[in-house]
């Protein structure tokens, strides 16, 4: 393996398949270090390059954007150096930028390739006069690849689309995940294709074209390996990421090329200490003398393991980790590296933000430096005075009879950076009259008075509990005066009581609430459900410890809100992925509908993934099954809620939207005439296609919230022919906007809406029927 770093000086890049933090892209050349990957369609995107000073710390000297820059250009997704030579892609404006390197080590554009491809430029590889740029592939979807060629004469020439042989399902699921490149060789993956055991195709280039393809065989590869998760290759060598191979520790695989320049499998890369999950193979680097192979999942932040080889053997290993970072860091994301500086990326780093962590290279040392980051820009605030929904436009938002009272930012809410909402309530406070919102946010709730509806204040806020990790789930209802909250994938977060008449305390100054009391009787919860008729809550979702209940109902006392106390479980296990019962969200009633044989009793209607699920609650000790109702084309039954007549119930699918099984947003009908046969009457398909996600019913109005549609709201006066009626566009510009959850109960007619990654927005129909 003596050439097998022989390529270093020329070629020098790490893109990661998946985008949107910081340190996603990295690259280095000579004794800088670039970054960047955190775009949105706000602003146009950036890469930012930085060297270390005299005093050892990593200062940036440039920023760098397109020349004919636009916001939602997407800049600096992706990025490959060859030499003094940069290509930058810019998917958002279909083109790729080319940067030369002067002789004071900054770099100036150069040029610029541009098609009429969507997402031209998601990857870009460049090595030499060879050139390949993809559009990016995801986990449901194929992307696609193409070539070019540079000579002085005709600058880049297109040798056209590099299709990869495949007779497997439609479509080839991750093309392109990673690509790596040489002058005479090149490798293309799709990892998620075949069962997620992945594929790799091969090209030789014969001088004027890249050829028929071939396909690259890994011999202990097996379904959900990922293979071709990462690509490297040198003129002789080409090494395989596998991360999800035996059961996500990760593998990779070595190639050499024999005479015949065909690659044959030399052996393979295994992690000595890996976690079960720790996903060595997810990138690939070669350094001065070691491959270096990224676990961005192993315990401890992530690592990356360091294999000296010579003459295709391993003759050491070594692992380097990551100081000061998180437990959730990701470290070794992405890496790029020579003989004088790497970079490493760190996407989980900072609530999911991203970082890059730079090092300085002597004498086989790698000596850590300052992080860094930069965040495109977000929304402002907005105080003071409605915005008026005019001409189907509100501010920067898009509506129809909708107006935005006032909005709330992350950093207005108290949020730290990378954390996001979730969930919402409101409280009205019966002493006073105020009214609240209680947001949920990533790693706390924040507590919000809308009173002043143009002129939101935020009260204080609730940190998760101290067993508990950040949460991209969190959820609170209300009873009595108090909120119950929980959280999903937290770990032992556990129910926290909070008693919102401490609210009143408020001052002037935002307070740092401690929780009133804590339930244990559960560790992880998706959502809470109360039923403030009867004093009982309902956990769902439970996972992680506690009494589970199968992930179905787990029954918990309220009557003392300050005391609760289990009381027993209920799980159907006709329902749920597992047939657990795994209840997902759940309304709970004292039931007064048409349905005699249930009048006055305690019913829960349960959206248990795989149908929806009845059942009578009114005997803690003894809860029944009423009755389990699919549905055509069922992928992920999410939410619901009943009419107030409680004759029919709307529920929404989450999965059925992005796994193409639907034409638009839909809502599914039921009618409970009968309990026991609950009729699907109706399906509402929305002119939109995003993913639907919590829905609302006050009087003859549906309140919608779907991520990238916004807030939507819905006449339902002919229960089986809802008609959207207005709507508020809280993600105009896609990404991590949308909308989660809404809250429609205020008396005053104030609606307070979830923007996920943007923050609060305080909302008024224009015309409202309570």
């Amino acid at each position: 393996m003596k050439r097998l770093f022989s390529l270093l000086a020329l070629v020098a890049l790490v893109a990661a398949p998946a985008f949107g933090q910081f340190g996603a892209t990295v690259a280095v050349s000579g004794d800088q270090v670039i970054a960047g990957g955190a775009t949105n369609d706000l602003s146009p995107g950036m890469l930012y390059a930085y060297t270390q000073a005299d005093d050892g710390t990593w200062t940036q000297f440039q920023a760098l954007s397109a020349s004919e820059a636009a916001d939602g250009d997407r800049f600096g997704r992706s990025v490959s150096i060859t030499g003094d030579w940069m290509a930058v892609g810019a998917p958002g404006a279909n083109s790729v930028h080319f940067f030369q390197k002067g002789a004071d080590g900054m770099w100036t554009q150069a040029g610029s390739l541009t098609e009429e491809v969507d997402g031209f430029g998601g990857q870009v590889t460049m090595v030499g006069n060879h050139l390949v740029v993809a559009v990016s592939g995801g986990f449901r979807s194929a992307g696609s690849a193409w070539a070019y060629r540079w000579s002085d004469d005709n600058g880049w020439t297109a040798l056209g689309e590099l299709v990869p042989a495949y007779e497997g399902e439609e479509p080839l699921r991750g093309f392109p995940t990673a690509i790596a490149l040489t002058e005479g060789q090149l490798a293309i993956s799709a990892s998620f294709a075949n069962g997620q055991q992945g594929m790799v195709w091969t090209w030789k280039f014969d001088g004027e074209s890249w050829g028929d393809p071939g396909t690259l065989e890994v011999p202990f590869s097996r379904e959900g390996s990922g293979v071709g998760g990462a690509l490297m290759m040198t003129d002789s060598y080409l090494t395989v990421g596998m991360p999800g191979h035996d059961g996500g520790m990760g593998s990779a695989a070595f190639f050499a090329l024999d005479p015949e320049g065909n690659w044959q499998f030399g052996g393979r890369f295994a992690p000595f200490i890996s976690g079960p999950r720790g996903q060595f193979g997810s990138t690939i680097a070669y350094g001065a003398d070691h491959v270096l192979i990224g676990a961005p999942r192993e315990p401890g932040g992530g690592t990356i393991y360091a294999f000296k080889v010579e003459n295709e053997d391993i003759v050491g290993s070594t692992t380097i980790g990551p100081m000061g970072l998180d437990e959730n860091a990701r470290f070794g994301s992405t890496i790029a590296v020579n003989d004088q500086v790497a970079v490493v990326g760190a996407l989980g780093q900072e609530n999911r933000s991203g970082v890059a962590v730079p090092y300085a290279i002597a004498d086989g040392q790698w000596d850590q430096g300052n992080y860094f980051y930069h965040d495109p820009p977000g929304y402002a605030s907005v105080y003071g005075g409605t915005v008026e929904c005019e001409e189907d436009q509100a501010g920067a938002f898009p509506c129809k009879d909708v107006n935005m009272l006032s909005f709330m930012n992350m950093e207005d809410l108290g949020a730290q950076r990378g954390i996001r909402t979730n969930d919402i309530w409101g409280w009205e406070d019966p002493e006073t009259g105020r009214e609240y919102a209680l947001v949920g946010l990533t790693n706390q709730t924040s507590f919000v008075d809308v009173t002043d509806a143009e002129n939101p204040v935020l009260i204080g806020t609730l940190m998760l509990t101290d067993t508990a990790r950040p949460s991209v789930w969190r959820d609170m209802k209300v009873y009595m005066d108090h909120a119950y909250i929980v959280a999903d994938g937290a770990n032992q977060h556990g129910m926290q009581v909070f008693d919102l008449r401490q609210l009143r305390d408020f001052e002037g100054t935002p307070i740092e609430y401690e929780m009133t009391a804590y339930y244990d009787g559960i560790a992880s919860s998706h959502n809470i459900v109360i039923n403030e008729e009867t004093g009982f809550a309902y956990a769902v979702g439970n996972s992680s410890g506690g009494e589970t209940c199968g992930g179905g109902l787990h029954m918990i006392d309220i009557s003392e809100p300050a005391n609760p106390q289990f009381a027993g479980c209920f799980a159907d296990g006709n329902s749920g992925r597992r047939g657990t019962g795994y209840s997902h969200d759940a309304q709970c009633v004292v039931y007064r509908g048409p349905d005699a044989d249930y009048a006055g009793r305690e019913i829960c209607l349960g959206s248990n993934e795989t149908a929806l699920s009845i059942s009578d609650v009114t005997d803690k000790s003894n809860p029944t099954s009423i009755s389990i109702a699919s549905y055509p084309n069922v992928a992920y039954a999410h939410q619901g809620w009943l009419t107030e007549d409680h004759r029919y119930f709307y529920m929404n699918d989450e999965g059925d939207e992005p796994r193409g099984l639907v034409d638009g947003t839909r809502t599914l009908i039921w009618d409970l005439a009968d309990l026991d046969e609950p009729v699907l009457v109706g399906e509402h398909i929305a002119t939109t296609t995003e993913t639907d996600h919590n829905l609302y019913i006050r009087g003859n109005i549906m309140y919608q919230s779907n991520y990238g549609a916004g807030f939507r709201v819905l006449d339902i006066s002919n229960p089986t022919a809802p008609v959207e009626i207005a709507y508020f566009d809280t993600s105009p510009v896609g990404g991590a906007g949308g909308s989660w959850s809404n809250y429609p109960y205020f008396k005053s007619g104030t609606i307070i809406v979830t923007g996920g990654s943007n923050g609060l927005f305080v909302l008024k129909q224009k015309e409202i029927d309570t």
